[in-house]
């Protein structure tokens, strides 16, 4: 007998000042998948090989974070984990949500955790893979870091600049990677209103160093404080976000679990899907 494939619903949520627009997919404790910062990403491309399997089990909710996609394009860039914290928990509240499980990878990890942080009561279990905002301020940025970050500068954006990142830094296994994932990704990133006020950025005017600061959580005191249950994967090759990140949780954080994927990048959802989908339903307490 051949399981049947959960529906999928689109729609856009008013939230605030902003509009989000969400894929959601499923029944039962509400999950939401929240998607890393790389250019052209949206929540449904970003966990194309996730949605279906969790939502046999849960009720996976799947917002384009504010700048990207089909959501509003603005983010409060003096302080932008916050900000995003911030219009996910507004979402969760026009939703009628009261506490969900939070599946974030890399920015989408950061915004997940900062959430976690600033309303512990809106957050059941955390999910981070390679998440933003580990130990930044302690190091000098990656190379897969910097493409990231260097995207939309210098000649700007174009598709080799976008493959390069995407099969150089974002995975371990460049032939994996199809060129109709970099098609995609690469018309979403060169959108006029994303060009005009690129969503993902490094820290700059006078108050550079205070941002720099807060989107660093190993510099905020209330990381030991989070008490959610909490599962960390990282990729070991991982080469925007470094592995050494996964221990520093480990360490601070009083109820979490870190699993190393071995030959695996930045985009662990995508590149070990069975796995993933396996510890996340087995985590998530969805297991049958």
């Amino acid at each position: 007998m051949t399981a049947t494939t959960p529906t999928r619903t689109e729609r856009t949520v008013e939230v605030g000042r902003r509009r989000i627009f969400v894929t959601e997919a499923g029944e039962g404790a509400p999950v939401v998948l929240l998607h890393g910062g790389g250019a052209g990403a949206t929540g449904a491309s970003n966990y194309s090989r996730n949605i279906d399997a969790l939502a046999t089990k849960f009720r996976v909710i799947v917002p384009d974070m504010p700048g990207y996609g089909r959501s509003s394009k603005d983010i409060d860039q003096s302080d932008p984990f916050g900000d995003l914290a911030l219009a996910v928990r507004c979402l969760l509240d026009e939703l009628g949500i009261d506490k969900a499980h939070l599946v974030g990878n890399s920015y989408g990890g950061a915004a997940a955790l900062r959430l976690a942080m600033d309303r512990p009561d809106k957050v059941d279990k955390l999910i981070l893979m390679g998440p933003g905002g580990i130990g930044t301020t302690r190091a000098l940025p990656t190379k897969g870091l910097n493409a990231l970050l260097g995207y939309y500068g210098g000649d700007g954006p174009s598709r080799e600049k976008l493959s390069e990142f995407i099969r150089e830094y974002l995975v371990y296994d460049a032939s994996a990677v199809p060129e109709d994932l970099i098609e995609l990704r690469y018309q979403a990133s060169i959108q006029p209103d994303v060009v005009a006020n690129p969503p993902l950025r490094r820290p700059s005017g006078r108050t550079a160093l205070r941002t720099a600061v807060r989107m660093d959580f190993t510099r905020d005191r209330r990381l030991a404080d989070v008490q959610a249950p909490t599962l960390v994967i990282w990729g070991a090759d991982d080469k925007v976000n470094r592995p050494a990140g996964g221990p520093m949780l480990a360490k601070t954080m009083p109820n979490c679990d870190l699993y190393v994927a071995a030959r695996t990048g930045h985009w662990v959802q995508w590149e070990r899907a069975d796995l993933f989908n396996d510890l996340a339903a087995t985590f998530l307490g969805g297991a049958q």
